[in-house]
């Protein structure tokens, strides 16, 4: 397994041919665009856009070492994070839609992009984090050759909501080296309700059944940083838990007991919920109760590597 033991960065065992024809696939995906479940079939090297209202270039919206994340990504000088704007979901709560919904930031060549990565790495940070990049992947591939040749070494972090297409993970096996899904619904009526995305439970499960088969359970090193796997995310949703109680059974029985998983308890109303009345169900931060049964739905279906330390400080 490649950078499994604090060795190289999966990509580094490719050659730089073989990232370039990596990327040159991936630009052909945006040709009649099938970079992500939607397939809305514009032609995005031509600048046209359709959902994610993205087209030839991705916009990053930022780009800073994270401390915020969990303990094995920002370490001690922090996760090189890259926020690409704009998404293929529309969540009704997103905490983050000033990025994700709308168009902040800034158009980057890949070069520009590369240079980015190279950035990060010489602040120290432990890893490169792209957050939302379900839609700009073949942006991504196109800009990490570039960054090889620079001298990028760190591991590549693939920071997803698990709306992802099956042609762009392809495309990736062997090049990220950590992938940290979000599964937030398991339900298809609440996923078209608060999502805009009823498919969402199975391109999921698909998805993160998939980066689960190229990189394993997450592996962390002797100085306690990621190297290598799958970190699954599940944030609690208010009145949700038959949907965590199913997704943390599927978890065990379908990636095994010994997945990652970060149960969250930040959830709180945020993007449209409070503004419209559809969204009244979720409206409120969740319960103590319901995130002590949350934890005791991963704990019923046998996950032994669970991670939910910071609830306390964050529950009402």
């Amino acid at each position: 397994m490649a950078g499994a033991a604090g060795g190289l960065p999966a990509y580094l065992r490719l050659d730089l041919a073989e990232l370039r024809r990596r990327a040159e696939f991936g630009l052909d995906l945006l040709r009649s665009c099938e970079v992500c479940p939607r397939d809305c079939h514009v032609d995005r090297l031509a600048d046209h856009w359709s959902f994610c209202k993205i087209g030839r270039l991705a916009i990053v919206s930022s780009a800073f070492p994270h401390f915020g994340e969990e303990d094995c990504l920002r370490g001690w000088n922090g996760s090189g994070t890259i926020f690409f704007s704009m998404c293929n979901l529309r969540c009704s709560f997103c905490q983050n839609a000033d990025i994700s919904q709308q168009k902040v930031g800034r158009e980057v060549a890949p070069q520009e992009l590369a240079g980015i990565m190279i950035g990060l790495q010489e602040r120290g940070c432990h890893n490169i984090n792209f957050v939302t990049p379900e839609h700009v992947v073949p942006q991504i591939l196109e800009a990490l050759p570039l960054a090889v040749e620079m001298g990028l070494r760190l591991p590549l972090v693939y920071n997803t909501s698990s709306y992802d297409s099956m042609h762009s993970l392809r495309l990736l096996d062997g090049i990220v080296d950590i992938y940290m899904p979000d599964f937030k619904y398991w339900d298809r009526e609440a996923s078209r309700l608060y999502l805009k995305a009823p498919d969402y439970p199975e391109v999921a499960r698909r998805t993160v059944a998939e980066m689960h088969r190229q990189v394993g359970p997450l592996v962390i090193d002797r100085s306690g940083l990621a190297r290598r796997g799958v970190l699954l995310r599940h944030l609690v949703m208010p009145g949700a838990l038959e949907d965590t109680r199913q997704i943390m059974r599927w978890i065990a029985e379908t990636l095994g007991p010994n997945t990652y998983v970060n149960v969250m308890a930040q959830y709180h109303p945020a993007g449209q919920v409070g503004r419209n009345p559809r969204y009244d169900a979720i409206n409120r931060r969740i319960f103590p109760e319901e995130y002590a049964a949350a934890v005791r739905a991963a704990l019923d279906a046998g996950i032994t590597r669970l991670d939910h330390r910071a609830a306390g400080a964050l529950l009402p």
